[in-house]
């Protein structure tokens, strides 16, 4: 899952996207009086943040008032996110959308406070409100005494500059989607990213993830589901079309379905680009290592259509190039030594669950309990 593998650097792009003041601000426009703009030069000067505080909370009772509270409370949360109390800032955050809605920079913040406390519920939230904000802005109408093509001029600009923290609320989001640790959470969340970001580049590999993270919590309907939908999207994704294969190969279901995804699957491994950030040998292991599972799936399905002599050959096939890999190494063997069972060649069977039993992985004990009736099968048919 290459597209995965670059969250280990977006926390650097977290904090520099976070620390990006937009060009041009979405949200309520209003005349900041001299001694608004004068009390927030010296809060802004003031390195000593228990004097910061204090200056900030003369603001707030004094010329922070009416719109300027917008302006009070904006310096509340930058205060409060730099000491990382994060609570407050979200206490602060909510008071500002409620005298500013629309305030996008708002919603960035409070992504980040929730991001940088690990609150994954609350950065869904947020993450939610800022494209909800962006969504109004796109589609809303030119201001009073403001043409109509200046004001769809003005919000392209506007959009544009602000790029960079639109690009950090859907990497924060689909971070700490991403990061939950129980799979049936981190599944959930990452759905939800994708229908409030459908647009995004991280739409499609969270709903990967998503899909692969039912399966872990053994929620298969739901993994279908979401599985079918990326497909739907994007028929040549690899990872889902082993995911919906091996899935329909291992139950003897849809078994044609799962036969034309696994051999899909073995033709895209086979010629897939290596994306920048993956070194060559990392590239060969991990598609040697696809389509071996492609493979294997195909196996599979030909042992569960009694096709044995063909699945001992796609095992065979399969298993040099899951040798990376112990779990999937061993289940391959074990399918094989039963291909050869039904092929009552029972020496080759023992060699191939022997194999199995090599490697630790759940199929450890089931290959030497194989071996173990294999080997009890003779004695009983001498004593008889």
């Amino acid at each position: 899952m290459n597209a995965f593998s670059r969250m280990a650097g977006l926390a650097v792009l977290f904090t520099f996207a976070a620390t990006i003041a937009d060009a041009q601000q979405i949200g309520k426009s209003f005349p900041i009086s001299s001694e608004a703009n004068q009390a927030i030069t010296g809060i802004n000067s003031e390195s000593d943040p228990a004097q910061k505080l204090a200056l900030i909370d003369k603001f707030a009772a004094g010329a922070g008032q009416g719109d300027a509270a917008i302006l009070a409370n904006e310096q509340y949360v930058n205060y409060y996110l730099s000491q990382k109390q994060y609570d407050k800032a979200f206490e602060h955050g909510d008071k500002l959308f409620a005298l500013d809605p629309e305030n996008f920079q708002n919603a960035v913040n409070m992504v980040r406070a929730a991001s940088e406390k690990g609150d994954a519920d609350k950065l869904l939230a947020y993450g939610e409100k800022a494209q909800n904000i962006l969504t109004a802005y796109k589609t809303s109408a030119a201001p009073s005494g403001t043409a109509a093509e200046q004001w769809e001029q003005q919000k392209t600009r506007t959009l544009e500059n602000n790029q960079d923290n639109i690009r950090y609320v859907q990497q924060a989001v689909y971070g700490g989607a991403y990061q939950a640790a129980d799979p049936a959470k981190r599944a959930d969340l990452l759905l939800q990213f994708a229908k409030i970001f459908p647009d995004s580049t991280y739409a499609v590999p969270a709903l990967s993830v998503a899909a692969s993270s039912y399966q872990q919590a053994q929620n298969a309907p739901k993994m279908l589901e979401v599985a079918n939908a990326v497909l739907a999207k994007d028929p040549n994704n690899l990872v889902m079309l082993l995911l919906v294969s091996d899935y329909y190969a291992e139950k003897g279901e849809s078994l044609d379905k799962a036969a034309a995804y696994a051999q899909k699957a073995a033709t895209q491994a086979d010629s897939a680009p290596r994306p920048d950030n993956v070194t060559e040998d990392q590239w060969k292991q991990q598609t040697a290592l696809q389509k071996g599972l492609a493979l294997s799936t195909l196996g599979q399905v030909n042992l569960q259509k009694k096709n044995n002599a063909q699945a001992v050959q796609n095992f065979q096939a399969a298993a040099p190039l899951l040798k990376s890999n112990d779990a999937s190494y061993a289940r391959n063997a074990y399918r094989l030594g039963f291909a050869f069972i039904n092929l009552k060649k029972t020496p080759e069977a023992k060699a191939a669950f022997m194999d199995a039993a090599s490697v630790n992985s759940p199929y450890k004990g089931p290959a030497q309990d194989k071996l173990k009736s294999l080997s009890a099968a003779p004695a009983k048919r001498r004593a008889s």
